[in-house]
């Protein structure tokens, strides 16, 4: 059961923002504030007022069940009746709790994601690479802006690394799930005898910090420039433009050499950097938050295999919700992503519902 209080004072809200949005006595900037906050509420309103006279409802039904002089039928409708309210009750019951649940403040931003080959050679980089195309996918279909800020390539068009920053609306909401280690099993293009190989790729979410979440002081940052090196060492260009950014408190490195500006690097690499310091508070946080417990889902944790691609039996399967897709083709293109990214997002919100 909902506290009584947490319930009226949901409804109070509502009817207050109410009166203050159309008393028309209120400035542009509060007006907004106040408006989204409305909105937000609109949501869930009908089911609070729902919940909140169910008891109501219920004893009103009771009396006519429990009454002697009552009609057969009407008992019978009656009956069905009190079912149908208690079942839609425990709904509303759980919308609720899943609307006061706290809400994750980086949600609503932007999302740095940065994709690393890792263990299977040649066949790893170009499964980044393919994972960096899934994402892009993504990005079109959904009409997000997808930035690349740095990208190294290895042989045969695949990917040692990349880093993009991808805009739009509550990015950072849809994409968070994807941290980890994504495995993939299928026959590489080299392979003569037609085995299966195993190789993965990291995948790290961050939400993109602005400079109003973290404040980077000068007496902070040791920063190095050097020459920018293409493949094999040679030189790019003859000026010293690459940029190495050291945080001295935490340790965390950046380095950035893809524009021929020194300052661009910099500003690229100060934005990564923002990000990375951003994604370390919000997990001490967390720690401290849960030092008894580790959520099964979105930790961030780059050890963590999350999700492996089958290509030879055309499944996906997302390890931490035991969800197979039977469509890695599908998947692949961007297609069905919205699928497992619910999937995973109802998975997070029950766990912490079994926290509260």
């Amino acid at each position: 059961m909902l506290p009584v209080s947490k319930v009226q004072n949901l409804i109070s809200k509502h009817s207050q923002l109410e009166k203050e949005l159309s008393s028309g006595d209120i400035d542009k900037k509060k007006f907004a504030e106040k408006s989204k906050e409305y909105s937000v509420l609109n949501e869930i309103i009908k089911e609070v007022k729902a919940y909140k006279d169910f008891e109501k409802n219920k004893k009103d039904l009771d009396k006519i069940i429990n009454d002697t002089n009552s009609d057969k039928d009407i008992k019978e409708l009656a009956l069905s009746e009190l079912e149908e309210l208690k079942k839609n009750n425990e709904l509303n019951e759980k919308k609720i709790k899943l609307f006061l649940l706290p809400k994750d403040e980086a949600d609503t931003k932007n999302a740095i994601i940065e994709i690393r080959a890792g263990t299977g050679g040649l066949e790893a980089s170009l499964f980044a690479s393919d994972l960096y195309k899934m994402y892009e996918k993504i990005s079109h279909k959904k009409k997000w802006l997808m930035e690349v800020i740095s990208i190294s390539k290895s042989d045969a068009g695949g990917l040692k690394e990349v880093i993009a920053i991808i805009k739009g609306k509550n990015i950072y909401s849809s994409l968070k799930y994807e941290s980890g280690v994504h495995r993939v099993q299928r026959v590489p293009d080299t392979e003569t005898q037609g085995r299966v190989h195993t190789s993965a790729a990291t995948v790290a979410v961050l939400p993109e910090a602005e400079e109003v979440d973290v404040i980077l002081e000068d007496k902070d940052l040791r920063i190095d420039v050097f020459r920018s090196s293409g493949p094999g060492g040679q030189s790019v260009n003859t000026t010293d433009s690459a940029v190495r950014i050291t945080h001295i408190p935490t340790g965390i490195v950046v380095s950035q050499q893809d524009e021929k500006s020194q300052i661009r690097n910099k500003e690229k690499g100060l934005k990564i950097l923002r990000s990375r310091i951003y994604e370390l508070e919000r997990q001490k946080r967390d720690e401290e938050r849960s030092k008894d417990r580790k959520s099964k889902i979105g930790t961030g944790d780059r050890s963590e295999r999350i999700r492996t691609y089958n290509f030879p039996q055309g499944r996906v399967t997302d390890h931490r919700i035991n969800l197979t897709l039977h469509k890695l083709e599908k998947f692949m293109e961007g297609e069905i992503f919205d699928e497992m990214i619910e999937n995973l997002s109802i998975q997070a919100q029950q766990d912490k519902l079994g926290n509260l």
